[in-house]
């Protein structure tokens, strides 16, 4: 079994591979590839010193399992050419997600979407991840039919970038800056490019992402993407209309048994799910479960999880566990 990390030196590679070696997936030859200008190099990782190969290598040694966190474009380029040689590609950008013959997974909820010929397979947006984790039992229960969605996203979202610039800010520093205005001690409510109808490409993904995964192009979705000035995780609330009535306790014990999913939810120790909890852990948080009074059979939610975890890293290694425990590789 050989095993490829494409983008190994970046922000959410080097988290891949923390999460392979954490996971136990320890592959006969693991190949650390990046851009032309790190080959040679050598990184520092769970698995002792790695050398840094060219895609070119990387596609002629032809892994069963290459993992992408590199860009769009890198993704457009090469996933195609890891295919061709037999090589499952699991996608972390955004170049393949809504093609119809490419399965956008969270395994918890849609692992069965990937087959032998799926030899590329999209890993969703950090924040669709999240929230889809903890719709996905209620819309087998009761039928999602609208969803507001308002998002508060780390900077961890924006890469070493977004980390410097609130770092830099915080010190009274100039520097490279990631986002058009200060992020220290604000909030942007921008995320991603602005499209013609004012909506900007990350909170176009929610809408689109979250459709696929559920399998259900009638739901009705709307959001506002913010970026906010912490480093530990994403944030969002989410309020839901059902096409069905609903029962407040069987929501709660509908989120407390799905797998991956964690409910901190008791206002009366002012328990609830918060960055600072989720940084660094695999599972999603979600708490604030409460009826919406406002308009029926509605329903709010509040959930965290750190991004470069399950809503980057852990979810595509648990996509390539899923292909070697089914055999796939």
């Amino acid at each position: 079994m050989k095993i490829a990390v494409v983008g190994a030196t970046g922000l959410v590679g080097s988290k891949m591979l923390k999460v392979m070696a954490e996971r136990n997936i320890r592959p006969e030859e693991l190949l650390a590839v990046a851009s032309e200008r790190s080959v040679g190099k050598f990184i520092q990782s769970d698995f002792g010193k790695l050398q840094i190969i060219s895609m070119e290598e990387a596609v002629s040694r032809t892994p069963g399992i290459a993992i992408f966190s590199a860009g769009g474009s890198t993704s457009k380029a090469w996933a195609e050419k890891f295919a061709a040689r037999g090589t499952f590609v699991i996608d972390n950008s955004s170049a393949w997600r809504l093609y119809d013959h490419v399965p956008l997974v969270v395994p918890e909820i849609n692992g069965n979407t990937i087959t032998p010929e799926t030899k590329i397979i999209a890993n969703p947006n950090c924040s669709t991840i999240q929230m889809v984790l903890a719709l996905a039992p209620l819309h087998h229960a009761f039928g999602i039919k609208r969803l507001v969605v308002s998002t508060y996203q780390s900077v961890t979202g924006s890469g070493m970038k977004g980390m410097v610039q609130l770092e830099n800010e915080m010190k009274g520093l100039e520097g490279e800056k990631a986002y058009p205005h200060p992020i220290h001690l604000n909030v942007i409510p921008h995320g991603g490019e602005f499209n013609a109808d004012c909506y900007t490409s990350e909170e176009q993904k929610l809408i689109d992402e979250t459709r696929k995964i559920l399998g259900d192009q009638n739901i009705q979705v709307t959001a506002t993407v913010v970026r906010v000035p912490v480093f530990g995780g994403h944030s969002e609330s989410v309020n839901i209309e059902f096409e069905n009535e609903f029962d407040i306790n069987e929501v709660k014990r509908l989120l407390d048994e799905m797998p991956g999913l964690i409910v901190r939810d008791d206002p009366s120790k002012n328990s609830y799910p918060m960055p600072l909890d989720a940084e660094d852990r695999d599972e999603v948080f979600v708490g604030r479960i409460r009826r919406d009074f406002s308009q029926p059979k509605s329903l709010n939610l509040w959930v965290v999880s750190d991004n470069l975890r399950k809503g980057a890293a852990t979810n595509a290694v648990q996509i390539a566990a899923y292909l070697i425990q089914n055999k796939l590789v």
